[in-house]
């Protein structure tokens, strides 16, 4: 049986529990440190960006975790000032986003206008 063609925004029951256990433990983190509160709240926020509203490729979003990393353990290993820490990551997140929607199988928000070919990219996979 073929996938179901079913690009756009997507929202799951399960990643409604992923947001919602992840936000908690982000809330949980915040009397440990509010470093560890805000990484959270990044990860969570960016697993809801990739998967449900850009609809980034499985490759791109491990880079990203990968670069998230560390420039996560980069801060801690050499001080690296958060604000800097916080632009790289916008900075990657708009590359991966960027990245994204520049592949012939975009399929997250605005796919008719930013790939419009779309469907026939869909149909040519499943032959």
């Amino acid at each position: 049986m073929a996938p179901e063609f079913r690009p756009g925004f997507r929202l799951s029951a399960m990643d409604v529990v992923v947001l919602v256990v992840g936000a908690s433990g982000a809330i949980a983190a915040w009397p440990v440190g509010v470093e560890f509160c805000v990484l959270g709240v990044a990860a969570i926020l960016h697993f809801f960006l990739f998967c449900n509203v850009f609809r980034v490729s499985r490759p791109l979003e491990l880079a990203w975790s990968a670069l998230f990393l560390a420039s996560v353990l980069a801060q801690r290993t050499l001080a690296m000032p958060w604000l800097v820490v916080a632009a790289v990551v916008a900075a990657m997140t708009i590359a991966v986003v960027w990245l994204a929607m520049r592949q012939p199988s975009y399929h997250g928000v605005l796919w008719q206008r930013i790939n419009p070919g779309l469907p026939a990219w869909w149909s040519r996979q499943l032959r």
